[in-house]
C-alpha cells in the first residue's frame, strides 16, 4: 500500500512539475512575445523614417533645383523623427550626422593627429542655402550622409529591453530641453522648434507601441495629454517662444511622468551613466551620477570622510614648496572659488577659473589638456608658477602631519600615496555643485521671485542670443547633454585688451599639439556663479558682463575685424538691443549659488 501511495504521490509530483515547467515556458514565451512584438514594430517604424530621410537627400540636385529646399526639409524631418532611436542606438554615428560644419580633429596621439572633413545635415544645410554653393562639398556631404543612413538601416536589428526604451525616451526629452530649443543643430533655417515637435511625435509613437507595458491606463493618458500640450506650445515663433515656462512646466512634467513609468513598468536598470535613473529635475544635483564623471580609479569607500579630508588638504598652505600657497589661495570660496584678478600674478597668462561645477565636465584647464580632476591637480602641483613642487614632495609634506597619516591609514588601503591625496582633493571639488541658485529655485518651483527681465534674459540666452548653443543648460558649460561625455572647446577670437583692437596672443589648445586649426581654441567654461567670477575670458580681458555681451553681439573676434580663420563662433552680429543685453545680464546674475558655510 505504501509503495502504491508513494507511486501516486510521485506521479502527482511529476505531473505538477511538468505543468509548472510548461507554465514557465508559456510565461517565458508570453514575456518574450510581449517584448519582441513591440520591438519589431518599433524597428519597422525606425527603418521607415531612415529610408525616407535618405530618399529625400538623394533627390537633392547639387546643380540647383527649386525643390531642393523642400527635399532637404523633408529629409531633415524624417532624420529628426529617427533621432530618439538613432541617437540612442548609434551615438557616434548620430554625432557625425548631426555635427556642426566644422572640421573634426583627433589629437589623442601627437604622432598621428587626424583631421577629417565634417559630414551630416549641418554641412548640407549651410552649403545648400549659401549665397555661393560649394558643389563639391555639398555633393560629398549628401553622398556620405545618405550612405551612412543606408548602412545604419541595413545593419539595424532591435534587441531591446524595457529599460532601453525608457532610457531612449528620457534622453530625447533631455536633448530637446537642452539643445533642441536653441537652434543648436539648425544654424541656417532655424527649425529647432518644429524639429523638436517631430522628435516628440516619435516619443508618442514609441509609447503607443509599448502601450501594453503600462499597468496604469491613466498614466498612458497623462503622457498623451502632456505630449499633445508640449507639441502645441512648440508651434510658435523662435524668438517669442517662452522657453522658461516650457521647461518649468512641460519638461519637468515629462520627467515626473518618466519616473512614474519606471515604477509602473517595474523596470530595473543594470547601471547608471551620466544621468541617474531617479532624478526629478534637470536643475538638481540628483540628476548627475558623479561616478560617471570621476576618474576610473575613484574609490567611494568612506567617501564622506575622504571629502572632508580633501577639503582640509585643499586649504592647507603647507603642501606647497614654500608653505605659502594652498588651492584656496587662488580659489576663494567667497568668489565662487576664483581670485577676482585678471591673472593670479605676473607669471600667469590665464585667468583663474571657478571650480564650482568643475566635477561635471570631461576635460580640465582652459586648453583641456587634462582628462580628470586628479590629473589636473598634477598640473597645479608641478607648475613652477603655482605650487612649484612635485608629487614626491607632496607625499612627504602630507606625511609630516600626524593627523593626515592617521586619516590616510584609516581611509585608504594603500595609505598615503600621491594618487590617494589627489583623489581626496578631487572628491571635495566634486561636491561643489549646489544647484541652489535663484534660477534653480524658481525653475524647480521652490520660489517665485524671478523678475520679468530675468525670465526674458533666459529666453534670449536660449534663443536669439544663441548662448545656449555653446553653454548648455543645466550646467551652462560646454559639456554636451544628454550623454555628457564630451566638453566642447571653441575659437571665438578673444582680444588682448578691452579696447578690442588686437587679437590675444595666447593660442590655447594649439600649444599642445601645434594643430593649425586649433589656434585660439579654449574650453567652454560654466556660467554658473558668473556674477562672482569677474574678470572674464581666459585672459581676464573684460571686467563686466556687459563687455562680454557686447563682444558676442559684434560677432566675436572676426566681427571685430581680427583674422580668425577657424573661428567656431558665428561671425554674424546678434543685433541685441541694449535692453536685451541688460536682460541677459540679469538672468546670468540669477545663477549665483547660495553659499553654505
Amino acid at each position: 500500500m505504501n509503495t502504491y501511495l508513494n507511486f501516486i504521490f510521485k506521479a502527482k509530483a511529476y505531473t505538477i512539475g511538468v505543468c509548472l515547467l510548461l507554465l514557465s515556458f508559456s510565461c517565458q514565451r508570453k514575456e518574450n512575445k510581449q517584448t519582441i512584438v513591440p520591438a519589431s514594430k518599433l524597428e519597422k517604424l525606425y527603418k521607415n523614417n531612415l529610408e525616407k530621410a535618405y530618399q529625400y537627400l538623394d533627390s537633392i540636385s547639387v546643380n540647383g533645383s527649386p525643390k531642393n529646399k523642400s527635399y532637404y526639409i523633408n529629409s531633415r524631418k524624417y532624420f529628426k523623427k529617427s533621432e530618439p532611436i538613432l541617437s540612442y542606438l548609434e551615438k557616434d554615428n548620430f554625432k557625425s550626422l548631426n555635427a556642426p560644419n566644422l572640421i573634426r580633429i583627433q589629437e589623442e596621439d601627437p604622432t598621428d593627429i587626424k583631421i577629417r572633413q565634417p559630414i551630416g545635415y549641418q554641412v548640407i544645410e549651410e552649403n545648400l542655402f549659401a549665397d555661393e554653393v560649394d558643389t563639391l562639398a555639398l555633393k560629398r556631404a549628401i553622398k556620405v550622409t545618405s550612405g551612412r543612413l543606408k548602412l545604419i538601416k541595413k545593419n539595424t536589428k532591435f534587441y531591446l529591453k524595457n529599460y532601453h526604451i525608457l532610457w531612449m525616451v528620457r534622453d530625447q526629452l533631455v536633448r530637446i530641453a537642452t539643445t533642441g530649443l536653441s537652434n543648436f543643430d539648425s544654424p541656417v533655417l532655424g527649425q529647432s522648434l518644429q524639429e523638436s515637435i517631430y522628435s516628440l511625435e516619435t516619443i508618442d509613437e514609441i509609447l503607443y507601441v509599448y502601450k501594453n507595458q503600462f499597468n496604469s491606463d491613466q498614466l498612458y493618458q497623462d503622457w498623451e495629454k502632456e505630449l499633445t500640450q508640449a507639441k502645441k506650445k512648440l508651434q510658435t515663433r523662435f524668438d517669442t517662444f517662452d522657453r522658461y515656462e516650457y521647461i518649468k512646466t512641460d519638461v519637468q512634467a515629462q520627467i515626473k511622468l518618466w519616473n512614474k513609468t519606471v515604477k509602473d513598468w517595474k523596470a530595473e536598470f543594470p547601471f547608471e551613466l551620466a544621468m541617474t535613473n531617479h532624478f526629478e529635475s534637470l536643475f538638481s544635483k540628483e540628476m548627475f551620477n558623479m561616478g560617471y564623471f570621476s576618474d576610473y580609479k575613484s574609490d567611494t569607500v568612506y567617501l564622506e570622510q575622504k571629502i572632508q579630508l580633501g577639503k582640509q588638504l585643499f586649504n592647507d598652505k603647507t603642501l606647497s614648496l614654500n608653505n605659502n600657497m594652498s588651492c584656496a589661495t587662488c580659489h576663494d570660496k567667497k568668489l565662487a572659488f576664483t581670485d577676482g584678478k585678471k591673472t593670479f600674478n605676473k607669471n600667469q597668462i590665464r585667468n583663474t577659473p571657478t571650480i564650482t561645477y568643475a566635477g561635471l565636465q570631461q576635460s580640465f584647464f582652459y586648453d583641456s589638456r587634462s582628462g580628470s580632476l586628479e590629473g589636473q591637480i598634477v598640473g597645479v602641483i608641478t607648475n613652477h608658477n603655482e605650487f612649484d613642487s612635485n608629487l614626491d614632495i607632496l607625499v612627504n609634506k602630507v606625511n609630516q602631519n600626524k593627523m593626515y597619516i592617521k586619516a590616510f591609514d584609516t581611509l585608504y588601503a594603500k595609505k598615503t600615496t600621491d594618487a590617494n591625496i589627489r583623489h581626496a582633493m578631487a572628491s571635495y571639488v566634486r561636491t561643489l555643485n549646489s544647484f541652489n541658485s535663484k534660477f534653480d529655485n524658481n525653475i524647480n518651483n521652490k520660489e517665485n521671485t524671478l523678475t520679468l527681465s530675468e525670465k526674458k534674459g533666459f529666453n534670449l540666452f536660449m534663443g536669439k542670443a544663441a548662448c545656449a548653443t555653446c553653454h548648455f543648460p543645466p550646467l551652462f558649460n560646454g559639456t554636451v547633454p544628454p550623454n555628457f561625455n564630451e566638453t566642447e572647446m571653441e575659437i571665438i577670437g578673444v582680444p588682448k585688451t578691452a579696447k578690442n583692437k588686437e587679437l590675444d596672443t595666447d593660442l590655447g589648445r594649439y600649444e599642445l599639439f601645434k594643430t593649425e586649426q586649433r589656434k585660439g581654441m579654449f574650453k567652454t567654461p560654466t556660467l554658473r556663479n558668473i556674477a562672482l567670477t569677474a574678470p572674464y575670458m581666459h585672459n581676464g580681458v573684460y571686467a563686466t558682463l556687459k563687455e562680454v555681451l557686447n563682444f558676442y553681439n559684434k560677432g566675436g573676434g572676426a566681427g571685430l575685424g581680427f583674422n580668425v580663420p577657424h573661428q567656431t563662433l558665428p561671425f554674424d552680429k546678434l543685433d541685441l538691443s541694449e535692453q536685451e543685453i541688460q536682460d541677459i545680464v540679469a538672468f546670468l546674475n540669477t545663477l549665483t549659488d547660495e553659499i553654505k558655510q
